[in-house]
């Protein structure tokens, strides 16, 4: 069982997740073939269970981090065709500029940080949940 501040803090960073799903399938959705077996983008309820990208994070207890603790950035392209590694780097890095954008306005108030972490990037900073 979570705790409801942990669920709603965690709502709260999907529907950022979400904006910035729209924003990569706007831009870059028709340069790639989706894989076979994944819906068309507005097909599920779900923006991360559809189209070309899935944004989202995962929470680390940050053990080994200069970062400590956060939520690490994964971007899926879905598809079976080759992406060029500098088409990578590019998305990545719209990513994290999109999500410093919107962390800032789902979290006003809040010092988050998006920083590169070892081979990955990161979301850290003040991750608290407010009085308990």
């Amino acid at each position: 069982m979570r705790h409801a501040r942990a669920v709603a803090w965690e709502g709260q960073l999907k529907q950022v997740f979400d904006r910035i799903d729209h924003a990569l399938e706007d831009k870059y959705g028709h340069l790639y073939p989706l894989h076979p077996s994944r819906p068309d983008r507005g097909d599920t309820s779900n923006p991360e269970s559809d189209g070309l990208f899935n944004v989202g994070a995962s929470f680390t207890a940050g053990y080994g981090s200069e970062h400590g603790p956060g939520y690490v950035v994964e971007v899926v392209i879905s598809t079976l065709q080759r992406v060029p590694r500098d088409v990578e780097e590019r998305i990545d890095e719209e990513v994290v500029t999109l999500l410093r954008e919107e962390l800032t306005k789902q979290f006003p108030g809040r010092t988050l940080h998006v920083s590169r972490d070892g081979q990955v990037y990161k979301i850290h900073g003040d991750l608290s949940l407010g009085e308990l």
